[in-house]
């Protein structure tokens, strides 16, 4: 006869110390251009295709030009804002950056970048993950052309 599961008990809630697993992928997104892309639906899709109920998310974008954000999902007034000043706080002037190897809203997207990340670490609670009612997971396109750009997603947990 084995021992029982050790168990834990948090906040009311008993989570059962199961043995850790590790599940990773690498989701391509085609964004339209500057601008947010809602990406929470894919990601909270392959959260939910690895049937683990409690573990930590990691989302990762593999690009200098573009990053991730946890936002306001309802208003759209609001994604507008963001993107506004972005613009007036990193403006496209070509007389102002040294670096513009890939024209004039290059630096200005790496500047965006840095400002803003590139990684986002979200809890798995209940098989749920943990984002509030108005959360989303967006990625942030920083230059003006489309481009097709990639997340890698790492979940550990149970």
């Amino acid at each position: 006869m084995r021992p029982p599961r050790p168990a834990l008990a948090l906040e009311g809630h008993r989570v059962d110390m199961d043995p850790m697993r590790q599940s990773t992928e690498v989701l391509s997104f085609a964004t339209p251009g500057r601008g947010l892309l809602d990406v929470t639906r894919p990601v909270a899709d392959w959260v939910d295709a690895q049937r683990m109920t409690q573990g930590l998310l990691t989302a990762f974008c593999r690009h200098t030009s573009a990053s991730l954000l946890i936002q306001e999902n309802a208003a759209p007034e609001v994604r507008l804002d963001i993107e506004a000043f972005f613009a007036a706080i990193a403006p496209e002037d070509p007389g102002r950056y040294v670096h513009d190897d890939e024209g004039p809203d290059d630096m200005p997207a790496h500047l965006r970048t840095a400002l803003t990340g590139i990684s986002l670490s979200i809890p798995l609670i209940a098989g749920r993950l943990q984002l509030g009612t108005w959360q989303g997971i967006y990625l942030f396109e920083h230059r003006r052309r489309p481009h097709r750009r990639e997340l890698a997603l790492h979940l550990i947990g149970a």
